[in-house]
Protein backbone atom coordinates (compact mmCIF):
# COMPACT_ATOMS: atom_id res chain seq x y z
CA UNK A 1 0.00 0.00 0.00
CA UNK A 2 2.52 2.42 0.61
CA UNK A 3 4.65 1.34 -2.16
CA UNK A 4 1.46 2.10 -4.21
CA UNK A 5 0.75 5.67 -2.41
CA UNK A 6 4.58 6.59 -2.97
CA UNK A 7 3.87 5.58 -6.67
CA UNK A 8 0.96 7.75 -7.01
CA UNK A 9 2.64 10.75 -5.68
CA UNK A 10 5.60 10.42 -8.05
CA UNK A 11 3.00 10.41 -10.86
CA UNK A 12 1.03 13.31 -9.58
CA UNK A 13 4.49 15.32 -9.07
CA UNK A 14 5.64 14.72 -12.38
CA UNK A 15 2.11 15.52 -14.24
CA UNK A 16 1.31 18.44 -12.23
CA UNK A 17 3.77 21.29 -13.83
CA UNK A 18 2.30 20.38 -17.39
CA UNK A 19 -1.14 20.47 -16.44
CA UNK A 20 -0.60 23.58 -14.64
CA UNK A 21 0.81 24.81 -17.46
CA UNK A 22 -1.89 23.64 -19.88
CA UNK A 23 -4.51 25.02 -17.60
CA UNK A 24 -2.73 28.72 -17.57
CA UNK A 25 -2.22 28.88 -21.01
CA UNK A 26 -4.79 26.95 -23.07
CA UNK A 27 -7.81 26.64 -20.97
CA UNK A 28 -8.04 30.20 -19.25
CA UNK A 29 -7.52 31.84 -22.11
CA UNK A 30 -9.89 29.80 -24.62
CA UNK A 31 -12.68 30.53 -21.60
CA UNK A 32 -11.65 34.48 -21.83
CA UNK A 33 -12.72 34.00 -25.62
CA UNK A 34 -15.95 32.65 -24.66
CA UNK A 35 -16.23 35.33 -21.92
CA UNK A 36 -15.11 38.42 -24.21
CA UNK A 37 -17.58 36.67 -27.07
CA UNK A 38 -20.21 38.18 -25.13
CA UNK A 39 -19.04 41.78 -24.54
CA UNK A 40 -18.22 44.64 -26.71
CA UNK A 41 -14.36 45.99 -26.04
CA UNK A 42 -12.12 48.13 -27.68
CA UNK A 43 -8.91 46.42 -28.32
CA UNK A 44 -7.05 48.88 -26.02
CA UNK A 45 -9.89 49.74 -23.75
CA UNK A 46 -10.68 48.31 -20.29
CA UNK A 47 -14.14 49.10 -20.72
CA UNK A 48 -16.14 46.30 -21.56
CA UNK A 49 -20.07 46.03 -22.29
CA UNK A 50 -21.78 42.98 -22.15
CA UNK A 51 -23.90 42.34 -25.32
CA UNK A 52 -25.50 38.80 -24.96
CA UNK A 53 -25.13 37.27 -28.26
CA UNK A 54 -25.42 39.94 -30.54
CA UNK A 55 -22.09 39.56 -31.73
CA UNK A 56 -23.08 36.48 -33.29
CA UNK A 57 -26.11 38.16 -34.37
CA UNK A 58 -23.91 40.36 -36.08
CA UNK A 59 -22.15 37.49 -37.51
CA UNK A 60 -24.53 35.69 -39.41
CA UNK A 61 -25.45 39.20 -41.15
CA UNK A 62 -21.86 40.34 -42.15
CA UNK A 63 -21.14 39.14 -45.61
CA UNK A 64 -17.74 39.53 -45.37
CA UNK A 65 -17.59 37.05 -42.09
CA UNK A 66 -19.52 34.66 -44.56
CA UNK A 67 -17.43 34.64 -47.46
CA UNK A 68 -14.52 34.19 -45.24
CA UNK A 69 -15.91 31.16 -43.70
CA UNK A 70 -16.45 30.09 -47.33
CA UNK A 71 -13.04 30.36 -48.59
CA UNK A 72 -12.04 28.63 -45.37
CA UNK A 73 -14.54 25.72 -46.13
CA UNK A 74 -13.20 25.67 -49.68
CA UNK A 75 -9.53 25.43 -48.60
CA UNK A 76 -9.91 22.74 -46.02
CA UNK A 77 -12.09 20.12 -48.58
CA UNK A 78 -9.92 20.92 -51.44
CA UNK A 79 -6.45 20.60 -50.17
CA UNK A 80 -7.27 17.98 -47.93
CA UNK A 81 -8.80 15.70 -51.22
CA UNK A 82 -5.55 16.82 -53.24
CA UNK A 83 -3.04 16.62 -50.76
CA UNK A 84 -4.01 13.08 -48.98
CA UNK A 85 -4.67 11.84 -52.88
CA UNK A 86 -1.32 12.49 -53.97
CA UNK A 87 0.49 11.24 -51.12
CA UNK A 88 -1.18 8.12 -50.92
CA UNK A 89 -0.49 7.75 -54.60
CA UNK A 90 3.03 8.80 -54.15
CA UNK A 91 3.65 6.40 -51.21
CA UNK A 92 2.35 3.68 -52.59
CA UNK A 93 4.81 4.12 -55.97
CA UNK A 94 7.19 4.52 -54.09
CA UNK A 95 6.84 1.70 -51.60
CA UNK A 96 5.85 -0.90 -54.10
CA UNK A 97 7.29 -0.18 -57.46
CA UNK A 98 11.30 -0.62 -57.55
CA UNK A 99 12.49 2.51 -58.76
CA UNK A 100 16.20 4.08 -58.85
CA UNK A 101 16.99 6.75 -56.64
CA UNK A 102 13.49 6.28 -53.77
CA UNK A 103 15.77 8.22 -50.86
CA UNK A 104 16.29 11.31 -53.17
CA UNK A 105 12.57 11.10 -54.19
CA UNK A 106 11.59 10.80 -50.47
CA UNK A 107 13.94 13.85 -49.54
CA UNK A 108 13.15 15.69 -52.50
CA UNK A 109 9.39 15.31 -51.28
CA UNK A 110 10.16 16.15 -47.72
CA UNK A 111 11.72 19.20 -48.42
CA UNK A 112 9.07 21.74 -48.25
CA UNK A 113 7.91 20.65 -45.46
CA UNK A 114 11.09 21.95 -43.32
CA UNK A 115 10.98 25.19 -45.14
CA UNK A 116 8.73 28.07 -43.38
CA UNK A 117 5.31 29.14 -44.62
CA UNK A 118 7.20 33.11 -45.63
CA UNK A 119 9.41 31.18 -47.35
CA UNK A 120 7.60 28.88 -49.40
CA UNK A 121 5.34 32.24 -49.77
CA UNK A 122 7.78 34.13 -51.18
CA UNK A 123 9.22 31.47 -53.60
CA UNK A 124 5.38 31.00 -55.04
CA UNK A 125 4.71 34.77 -54.73
CA UNK A 126 7.83 35.13 -57.12
CA UNK A 127 6.44 32.30 -59.52
CA UNK A 128 3.49 34.04 -59.87
CA UNK A 129 4.03 37.15 -60.51
CA UNK A 130 2.60 37.85 -63.53
CA UNK A 131 5.98 40.46 -65.19
CA UNK A 132 8.59 38.10 -65.23
CA UNK A 133 7.55 35.19 -63.12
CA UNK A 134 8.30 31.66 -63.42
CA UNK A 135 4.89 30.65 -64.30
CA UNK A 136 3.78 33.20 -67.10
CA UNK A 137 7.62 32.75 -68.67
CA UNK A 138 7.03 29.23 -68.96
CA UNK A 139 3.42 29.75 -70.49
CA UNK A 140 4.37 32.26 -72.84
CA UNK A 141 7.40 30.09 -74.09
CA UNK A 142 4.95 27.40 -74.99
CA UNK A 143 2.35 29.67 -76.27
CA UNK A 144 4.75 31.73 -78.48
CA UNK A 145 3.07 35.12 -77.27
CA UNK A 146 3.84 37.12 -73.83
CA UNK A 147 0.93 35.73 -71.05
CA UNK A 148 0.61 38.25 -68.37
CA UNK A 149 -1.93 36.21 -66.00
CA UNK A 150 -2.67 37.62 -62.61
CA UNK A 151 -2.92 34.46 -60.96
CA UNK A 152 -3.23 36.46 -57.62
CA UNK A 153 -6.14 38.29 -59.04
CA UNK A 154 -9.57 37.24 -57.86
CA UNK A 155 -10.12 34.65 -60.01
CA UNK A 156 -7.34 32.67 -59.34
CA UNK A 157 -6.17 33.43 -56.40
CA UNK A 158 -7.79 30.70 -53.89
CA UNK A 159 -6.64 28.19 -56.73
CA UNK A 160 -3.06 29.72 -56.09
CA UNK A 161 -2.99 29.50 -52.68
CA UNK A 162 -4.31 25.86 -53.18
CA UNK A 163 -1.92 25.05 -55.01
CA UNK A 164 1.24 26.23 -51.95
CA UNK A 165 -0.83 24.78 -49.18
CA UNK A 166 -0.52 21.58 -51.33
CA UNK A 167 2.88 21.62 -52.49
CA UNK A 168 4.20 22.55 -48.57
CA UNK A 169 2.01 19.51 -46.74
CA UNK A 170 2.32 16.35 -49.36
CA UNK A 171 5.86 15.54 -48.44
CA UNK A 172 5.14 15.12 -44.82
CA UNK A 173 2.28 12.75 -45.36
CA UNK A 174 3.75 10.95 -47.89
CA UNK A 175 6.69 9.89 -45.88
CA UNK A 176 4.20 8.82 -43.33
CA UNK A 177 2.18 6.53 -45.20
CA UNK A 178 5.10 5.34 -46.83
CA UNK A 179 6.42 3.92 -42.76
CA UNK A 180 2.86 2.10 -42.72
CA UNK A 181 2.64 0.97 -46.09
CA UNK A 182 6.39 -1.01 -45.36
CA UNK A 183 4.82 -2.68 -42.84
CA UNK A 184 2.29 -4.21 -44.93
CA UNK A 185 3.51 -7.81 -45.16
CA UNK A 186 4.65 -8.85 -48.86
CA UNK A 187 2.99 -12.38 -48.61
CA UNK A 188 -0.17 -10.54 -48.65
CA UNK A 189 0.38 -8.98 -52.12
CA UNK A 190 1.93 -12.04 -53.53
CA UNK A 191 -1.28 -13.84 -52.56
CA UNK A 192 -3.36 -11.75 -54.62
CA UNK A 193 -1.35 -11.85 -57.36
CA UNK A 194 -1.99 -15.38 -57.31
CA UNK A 195 -5.70 -14.82 -57.29
CA UNK A 196 -5.22 -12.34 -60.46
CA UNK A 197 -5.79 -8.73 -58.91
CA UNK A 198 -3.95 -6.25 -60.37
CA UNK A 199 -2.03 -3.04 -58.60
CA UNK A 200 -4.63 -1.06 -58.47
CA UNK A 201 -6.73 -3.26 -56.79
CA UNK A 202 -4.35 -4.42 -54.32
CA UNK A 203 -4.32 -0.91 -53.25
CA UNK A 204 -7.36 -0.40 -52.84
CA UNK A 205 -8.20 -3.70 -51.43
CA UNK A 206 -5.18 -4.05 -49.30
CA UNK A 207 -3.17 -1.19 -48.90
CA UNK A 208 -5.98 1.18 -48.02
CA UNK A 209 -7.68 -1.01 -45.03
CA UNK A 210 -4.76 -2.13 -43.43
CA UNK A 211 -3.32 1.50 -43.18
CA UNK A 212 -6.69 3.03 -42.50
CA UNK A 213 -6.14 4.15 -38.93
CA UNK A 214 -2.73 5.83 -40.09
CA UNK A 215 -4.35 7.55 -42.46
CA UNK A 216 -7.88 8.34 -40.35
CA UNK A 217 -5.64 9.97 -37.34
CA UNK A 218 -3.59 12.32 -39.92
CA UNK A 219 -6.86 13.36 -41.90
CA UNK A 220 -8.39 14.41 -38.52
CA UNK A 221 -5.44 16.61 -37.79
CA UNK A 222 -4.53 17.86 -41.00
CA UNK A 223 -7.84 18.89 -41.35
CA UNK A 224 -7.80 21.38 -38.28
CA UNK A 225 -4.46 22.09 -38.87
CA UNK A 226 -5.70 23.88 -42.28
CA UNK A 227 -7.38 26.36 -40.88
CA UNK A 228 -4.06 27.49 -39.31
CA UNK A 229 -2.57 27.00 -42.14
CA UNK A 230 -4.57 28.48 -44.54
CA UNK A 231 -4.27 31.90 -42.21
CA UNK A 232 -0.11 32.05 -42.35
CA UNK A 233 -0.60 31.67 -46.24
CA UNK A 234 -3.24 34.00 -46.49
CA UNK A 235 -1.34 36.62 -44.51
CA UNK A 236 2.32 36.06 -46.04
CA UNK A 237 1.12 35.90 -49.62
CA UNK A 238 -2.30 38.47 -50.29
CA UNK A 239 -3.26 39.36 -46.64
CA UNK A 240 -7.09 38.61 -47.69
CA UNK A 241 -6.77 40.65 -50.91
CA UNK A 242 -7.62 41.23 -54.04
CA UNK A 243 -10.69 42.74 -51.94
CA UNK A 244 -10.85 39.97 -49.45
CA UNK A 245 -10.89 37.31 -52.50
CA UNK A 246 -8.86 34.95 -50.06
CA UNK A 247 -9.62 36.53 -47.08
CA UNK A 248 -10.28 33.51 -44.23
CA UNK A 249 -11.95 33.30 -40.61
CA UNK A 250 -8.56 33.13 -39.06
CA UNK A 251 -7.49 36.59 -40.95
CA UNK A 252 -10.93 38.04 -41.20
CA UNK A 253 -10.85 37.60 -37.48
CA UNK A 254 -7.61 39.15 -36.70
CA UNK A 255 -8.73 41.88 -38.67
CA UNK A 256 -11.63 42.86 -36.79
CA UNK A 257 -9.47 42.89 -34.04
CA UNK A 258 -7.19 45.43 -35.76
CA UNK A 259 -10.20 47.23 -36.17
CA UNK A 260 -10.82 47.80 -32.61
CA UNK A 261 -13.65 45.60 -32.44
CA UNK A 262 -12.27 43.02 -29.88
CA UNK A 263 -15.21 41.59 -28.91
CA UNK A 264 -17.02 41.20 -32.12
CA UNK A 265 -13.20 39.08 -32.97
CA UNK A 266 -13.67 37.07 -29.88
CA UNK A 267 -17.16 35.55 -31.41
CA UNK A 268 -15.31 34.39 -34.35
CA UNK A 269 -12.65 32.77 -33.10
CA UNK A 270 -15.50 30.96 -30.74
CA UNK A 271 -17.20 30.05 -33.92
CA UNK A 272 -13.71 28.62 -35.04
CA UNK A 273 -13.29 26.77 -32.53
CA UNK A 274 -17.02 25.11 -32.00
CA UNK A 275 -16.61 24.63 -36.22
CA UNK A 276 -12.58 22.81 -35.78
CA UNK A 277 -14.81 20.85 -33.21
CA UNK A 278 -17.49 19.81 -35.04
CA UNK A 279 -15.76 19.54 -38.39
CA UNK A 280 -13.31 16.71 -36.19
CA UNK A 281 -16.30 14.82 -34.49
CA UNK A 282 -17.76 14.28 -38.15
CA UNK A 283 -14.58 13.44 -39.72
CA UNK A 284 -14.19 10.70 -36.64
CA UNK A 285 -17.80 8.99 -37.96
CA UNK A 286 -17.31 9.49 -41.49
CA UNK A 287 -13.91 7.83 -41.40
CA UNK A 288 -14.95 5.07 -38.33
CA UNK A 289 -14.13 1.10 -39.93
CA UNK A 290 -13.63 -1.54 -38.54
CA UNK A 291 -9.69 -2.54 -37.62
CA UNK A 292 -7.72 -4.66 -40.20
CA UNK A 293 -5.41 -6.69 -38.25
CA UNK A 294 -2.40 -8.72 -40.60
Amino acid sequence: MQKHKGYSRFVFLCLFPAVLLFFIFMILPTLNVFRMSLFERGAYSPTETFVGLANFRALLQDAKFIRAMQNTILMIVVVTVITFALALVFAGILTREKLRGQNFFRVVFYIPNILSVVVISGIFSAIYKPENGMLNSVLSLLSGKTVSILWKGAPLVMVSLIIAMVWQAIGYYMVMYMASMAAVPVSLYESASLDGAGRIRQFFGITLPLIWTNIRTTLTFFIISTINMAFLFVKAMTSGGPNGASEVALSYMYGQKDAGLYGYSMAIGVVIFLFSFLLSAIVNKVTERDTYEF
